[in-house]
C-alpha cells in the first residue's frame, strides 16, 4: 500500500516507521527536515511537500496538530487534489467535531474517502504499535484503512459511521488526561510542601489506589527541570479548550476541565508553553511557594 504521511513529530515519525517496516511504501513530509531523514533511514521515502507526498498514493494519514494544520495540508498545500480518486484520508489530530464533518464533506465532494481516527497512548504507544485509534467514517473508509490501523493501533474502536464520532471521543479523552495531569501535580507538589520527598510520594501513589497511568508517565518528569518534550503544555491549552467548547455547545457543566485549564494556562503564562505538559506543576509551584528542585 503506498502511503502519504504528513506529521513526523513525537508520535507521527514511530507510526510512519512502523508502517514502512511493516512492508508499505511511506512517503513522508514535514517541515522539520531531521525528521523526514530520519524515515528515510528507517526505510520510508522523502517528500518535498505534503502534495509531493500524495502523489499516487492510496492513503493519506494526517498526524499534525489541529483542524488548521489539516486543512491547510488538504486545501492550501495542494495534498487533496493531489490524491487519487477513491483515495482515503485518515485524520489523525485532535480537532472539534465539527471541524471534521466539515473535512469529511469538503474531501467527500472531491471523490475521496475520509475517516475520523485521532489517537491516544503517546509516542511510547507509537513506538511500539500499541496506540488507542478513535475512529469513526463509512464502511468503505474502515475497509480501507484497515490495513493501516492495525499497524499502529493495540486497540482500534469503530464509533460509528458519522465523522466527528471520533474526535468527540478524543475530546473525551482529552478532558481526562488534563485533569488527571493537573492532579498528579496537585498531588505531588502537596507532598513536597508537607516536607515529603516528592519522587517517593509518588512511588507510594503508584503502589496504591491513587496510581493512574498519567502519574506514572508524567511524574517522574514533573521532577525534572527541563524534560524531554513529548506534549507540550500549549497542547492541553488548546485541547481543554476544546473540551470547555463542547461543554458549552452541549450545555454540560465541566468543572474538572475547567479547573485544570486554568493551571495550565498558568503555566503557559510563566513562559512554559512548549515545554512538556508535566510542567504544569510549575504552576503549582509558583503559585504555592513550593520548592521542587532539588
Amino acid at each position: 500500500m503506498k502511503i502519504g504521511f504528513v506529521g513526523l513529530g513525537a508520535m507521527g515519525l514511530p507510526m510512519a516507521v512502523n508502517l514502512a517496516k511493516a512492508g508499505h511504501e511511506v512517503r513522508g513530509a514535514d517541515l522539520n527536515e531531521l525528521a523526514v531523514a530520519a524515515l528515510a533511514k528507517a526505510g520510508g521515502h522523502p517528500a518535498g511537500d505534503p502534495a509531493d507526498a500524495c502523489v499516487g498514493c492510496d492513503a493519506l494519514l494526517l498526524m499534525v496538530v489541529n483542524a488548521d494544520q489539516a486543512e491547510a495540508v488538504l486545501f492550501g498545500a495542494g495534498a487533496a487534489e493531489t490524491l487519487p480518486k477513491g483515495a482515503l484520508v485518515i485524520a489523525s489530530c485532535t480537532q472539534a467535531p465539527a471541524r471534521a464533518k466539515a473535512m469529511a464533506g469538503r474531501l467527500e465532494k472531491m471523490g475521496l474517502k475520509f475517516l475520523d481516527a485521532p489517537v491516544s497512548g503517546g509516542a511510547v504507544g507509537a513506538e511500539t504499535g500499541s496506540l488507542t485509534i478513535m475512529a469513526s467514517g463509512s464502511a468503505d473508509a474502515f475497509a480501507a484503512a484497515r490495513p493501516i490501523l492495525d499497524i499502529l493501533g493495540g486497540n482500534v474502536y469503530e464509533l460509528g459511521d458519522e465523522p466527528g464520532l471520533g474526535s468527540m471521543m478524543k475530546t473525551v479523552n482529552q478532558l481526562m488526561c488534563g485533569a488527571h495531569i493537573a492532579v498528579a501535580a496537585e498531588a505531588t507538589q502537596l507532598a513536597a510542601k508537607a516536607g515529603i520527598d516528592p519522587a517517593l510520594a509518588q512511588e507510594v501513589l503508584m503502589s496504591g489506589a491513587a496510581g493512574s497511568w498519567m502519574l506514572g508517565n508524567r511524574g517522574p518528569r514533573m521532577l525534572q527541570e527541563e524534560p524531554a518534550v513529548t506534549s507540550a503544555v500549549d497542547i492541553f491549552v488548546k485541547d481543554l479548550g476544546l473540551v470547555l467548547d463542547a461543554g458549552k455547545e452541549a450545555r454540560v457543566g465541566l468543572p474538572m476541565a475547567a479547573a485544570a485549564m486554568q493551571m495550565f494556562l498558568a503555566a503557559s503564562g510563566l513562559g512554559l508553553g512548549k515545554q512538556d505538559d508535566s510542567q504544569v506543576i510549575r504552576a503549582y509551584a509558583a503559585m504555592n511557594g513550593v520548592k521542587l528542585d532539588p
